[in-house]
């Protein structure tokens, strides 16, 4: 063997039903006395909860998706005019991606606290949106010092954005294993993410009041982001950001719809993913495991739904092909991104 990995220094708390508490200590653990709380304006009851027990300077719900700059750049004013010493996020992406973009130009500590399968909380990764282009980049400041994971916050998440979320987590193991640092941690790493999230998302749809199976789902999650996260951003990662920063998709949906295609694409090429994929959904391959558990989540299958247009697909495709990995299995030109938007286009 011959690969360096990189582990992120971070604190992953597992407390079903003791947020509150698990928040007011990792808070203490930081010396920090003042918090800015940001929340969905959806969000701002359960985040009142879960941070009741600090002191909150300001709870903010400026949260959009992608993050668009205009939107990072009035919460980092609120930080600075409420003077905090922390961040808390309580929320899915969007809002831990807003408290990364505060943290990114503050330094100030974030603690993430999921209630859905987003997976951001365990990556160092950032992203803002400007003028319809997402820039993405990396930094330790943006990582989050502590992550509280309650599973009992996921309780109230729809069905359909507990299927779309969860395959957003499952795309971030399937990228790992094909990105640019790719290595045999991460695709460990990711292996049991996908295999977790295989068997619990089904079961969370089936017995939604099934505490034990969301738990599986937040651990899928966390370990499928971990590798994701030591390996970086994949093909399939590119694609997603373009549609979602570019023509305003929303995030995991469009993860979901393009996540089949990607595969398709890449696993003739990557056998050993492949056999490390099919393993793990207990298939013959890797696309046969993945179609059945779309099928047997009701997953959506076309970005037409979600409001892309045929005649956006050319633009799409170029706007993506500057950034193809080249560690991407499979070759890839303006053609073949043509043919993957399509199929995904219209399912």
């Amino acid at each position: 063997m011959g690969f360096t990995h990189e582990t992120l220094p971070q604190r992953v708390r597992f407390a079903a039903g003791e947020a509150d508490a698990a928040v007011r200590e990792e808070v203490e653990l930081l010396g920090a006395r003042r918090a800015m709380v940001i929340a969905s304006p959806r969000g701002t009851e359960v985040a009142r909860a879960v941070t009741a027990g600090i002191e909150v300077a300001v709870l903010h719900d400026g949260v959009r998706e992608h993050v668009p700059l205009e939107i990072a750049e009035a919460a980092r004013a609120v930080a600075a005019e409420h003077d905090v010493d922390v961040v808390v996020s309580v929320g899915g992406g969007s809002a831990t991606g807003l408290g990364k973009a505060v943290a990114l130009t503050t330094g100030l500590p974030l603690v993430a606290v999921p209630t859905t399968y987003a997976g951001s909380e365990a990556t160092d990764v950032w992203g803002l949106t400007t003028d319809g282009t997402k820039t993405t980049g990396t930094d330790r400041r943006v990582l989050p010092r502590s992550v509280v994971y309650d599973a009992a916050l996921t309780r109230d998440l729809p069905a359909g954005l507990t299927t779309t979320s969860g395959l957003n987590a499952l795309a971030h193991a399937v990228d790992a294993l094909w990105a640019p640092r790719a290595d045999p941690i991460n695709a460990a790493l990711a292996g049991e993410g996908v295999r977790a999230l295989a068997v619990a998302l089904p079961a969370v749809l089936d017995a939604p009041h099934d505490l034990t199976a969301r738990e599986r789902v937040l651990y899928g999650t966390y370990l499928a982001s971990a590798a994701f996260a030591s390996s970086g951003s994949g093909l399939h990662h590119k694609i997603c950001h373009v549609l979602g920063g570019r023509f305003d998709l929303p995030h995991a949906a469009t993860h979901a719809i393009v996540l089949p295609h990607v595969l398709a694409l890449n696993a003739p090429h990557a056998p050993a993913a492949d056999r490390r994929l099919a393993e793990a959904f207990g298939s013959t391959s890797a696309v046969l495991g993945l179609a059945d558990l779309y099928d047997r989540l009701d997953a959506p299958r076309s970005l037409a739904e979600l409001g892309l247009r045929d005649d956006q697909v050319a633009e799409a495709a170029a706007a993506i092909l500057p950034s193809v990995p080249p560690s991407n299995p499979a070759p890839v030109d303006l053609g073949v991104l043509e043919v993957l938007l399509r199929s995904a286009l219209h399912g």
